[in-house]
């Protein structure tokens, strides 16, 4: 019989070995589960009183956390010395993090607002990130260890004590491992083993668990979708996802409860609409008539703030009071929801007493838009507004080429581009997969500390808006995958065909970033970085959006 003594010579003789360089992420908690422990051996843990036991966990829990800390500021799939080879198609897994690691070497001296954030561990003493890149560690370890062979879920009540990490946490490790595993059966077009797998993750994944949980839940739906696709299952998945394109810009259009909430409790969504209204306001806040278009308008809640700086700025300046403003916003459907929108605009504009027109330029195919669409005043000073919109036409660059050429016929003062950061737009499934799932991991990870009090908008903003991401890049191929996330390297290379030009954003711009982030509880863990003239937004390091200013040559 082992007793638990025995059980931690064990692990001494394994790391104390030369020849086989394991730590205990590695260690084959199948084979414990063959042992039998005699729990007396641990009786003077039971002894403890609770506040010893509670102070006793926390020292571990420090001591691991520094360890990890110390481990997550390299590269942390160093296995040169394994013989294993991990599947071509997963080779994103090893270059991932010390890419990440280089680019923030580089740009550290950029990084312009970066705040200890203060965490709320809830049971968990390690980030939503740090889980990420434990499971991608552990699925590596795994490959190399069991080759070919498929992962398991921890089961056994001890792993959490042998890996040195909380329960909670060693599960949502073990889920990332398992989604990872189940991914690159996918790529590989092993869809049986792959199904196993993933339906061994929905057992401990939900929709309404912890932030890991929850992001697991919705890849894993996504997984399970392409694997229906791929085997022929369901063919009415092409319908479908264009519906699901519709319901995407439908509810981008609603100014309703989830929005709201949203829009007050995340610092992401104000940091870029103010800092974007200041970078408009620098450009064209000296005219007297003003001309905005909105590429794609939306509930057109950043113009309220613009009329308002717009009143305040020649106010405070003493000028001449603007004579008109107007606002142009293009599309392609759903003209009654913007109908809506230009009312409430006029209400808004009403009460302070400010000149205001409100047009609407729709065409059914954006090849057909025109420059005398927009009914240019030559007294205008005109800014031009692009939103998280030109990522839906990468996918018909005859589209987004025809958008282009009308937006250099106007030759506006300043083009403001609001787009997501992240690069889901390659052809190869599983790096577009590993790239999802860090990008959606800080997103979720910022409703889990944002809207902690408010799990129902939470829940809704994950279901309509996120998971609806996450399943296009995941599920589709071809025209179907119509969100296709570049980075901002990529738009500069494509804006200089058109001879545009990045402008440096104000200081007023950036002190408008940072006023609002301390507007939030959490606005601690949002990150300000510049890529050249481009500001970076991120959580907790990681970027989600980036927001430039362009003009013309």
């Amino acid at each position: 019989m082992f007793n638990f003594d025995q059980v931690s010579n064990k692990f001494k003789e394994l790391n104390s070995s030369e020849s086989n360089e394991m730590n205990l992420l590695n260690f084959d908690f199948v084979s414990v589960d063959d042992w039998d422990f005699n729990v007396e051996e641990i009786e003077p843990l039971m002894n403890l009183t609770q506040p010893q036991k509670l102070a006793q966990r926390e020292n571990d829990c420090t001591s691991l956390i520094k360890s990890s800390s110390s481990r997550l500021d390299r590269p942390m799939w160093d296995f040169s010395h394994q013989q294993s080879q991990l599947p071509s198609s997963f080779k994103i897994l090893k270059d991932y993090d010390t890419t990440r690691l280089i680019k923030r070497s580089k740009t550290e001296q950029n990084i312009i607002i970066s705040n200890e954030c203060i965490k709320e561990h809830n049971g968990s003493m390690l980030s939503t990130d740090e889980i990420l890149r434990l499971g991608a560690e552990k699925f590596i370890q795994s490959f190399t260890i069991r080759g070919d062979q498929e992962p398991y879920m921890f089961s056994h009540p001890f792993a959490s004590s042998f890996l040195g990490l909380p329960e909670e946490d060693t599960r949502n490790v073990a889920l990332v491992e398992n989604l990872l595993a189940s991914a690159e059966k996918v790529g590989q077009k092993q869809f049986d083993r792959a199904r196993r797998i993933l339906n061994e993750c929905d057992k401990l994944c939900s929709n309404t668990g912890n932030a890991i949980q929850r992001l697991v839940y919705y890849f894993s739906q996504a997984l399970h979708e392409r694997i229906d696709r791929e085997t022929g299952r369901d063919s009415s998945k092409g319908i479908e996802m264009k519906r699901l394109v519709q319901h995407i810009e439908h509810s981008l259009m609603n100014l309703n409860l989830t929005m709201i909430a949203a829009h007050q409790n995340i610092p992401l969504s104000q940091v870029t609409q103010f800092t974007a209204v200041q970078a408009i306001i620098d450009h064209v806040g000296e005219s007297k008539k003003v001309h905005i278009i909105d590429l794609k308008i939306g509930s057109g809640m950043q113009w309220t703030i613009l009329m308002q700086a717009l009143v305040t700025h020649q106010f405070e300046s003493e000028s001449e009071s603007i004579k008109h403003l107007k606002i142009t916003a293009l599309c392609t459907k759903l003209r009654h929801k913007i109908e809506e929108t230009r009312q409430r605009l006029m209400d808004f504009a009403k009460s302070l007493n400010l000149p205001f027109s409100f047009n609407i330029v729709m065409v059914k195919d954006m090849t057909e838009l025109k420059q005398e669409d927009f009914e240019i005043d030559n007294e205008e000073s005109i800014a031009i507004f692009a939103q998280y919109i030109l990522m839906w036409m990468l996918a018909r660059p005859d589209k987004l080429d025809s958008l282009m050429r009308v937006i250099k016929g106007i030759n506006p003062r300043a083009m403001i581009v609001i787009e997501v950061e992240a690069n889901h737009n390659s052809p190869v499934f599983v790096d577009r997969f590993v790239e999802a799932l860090f990008f959606y991991g800080a997103f979720f990870d910022s409703l889990e500390d944002c809207m902690k009090n408010d799990e129902r908008n939470r829940t809704a903003t994950e279901l309509e808006h996120l998971s609806q991401g996450i399943r296009s890049i995941v599920a589709t191929e071809g025209e179907e995958r119509t969100i296709r996330h570049v980075k901002v390297d990529v738009w500069r290379a494509f804006f200089a065909r058109y001879g545009m030009e990045e402008m440096e954003l104000s200081m007023s711009s950036l002190y408008q970033a940072n006023l609002v982030l301390k507007n939030f509880a959490c606005g601690s863990c949002c990150t300000l970085e510049m890529n050249k003239n481009c500001l970076l937004i991120g959580w907790k390091g990681t970027p989600l959006n980036s927001l430039s200013a362009w003009k013309f040559s």
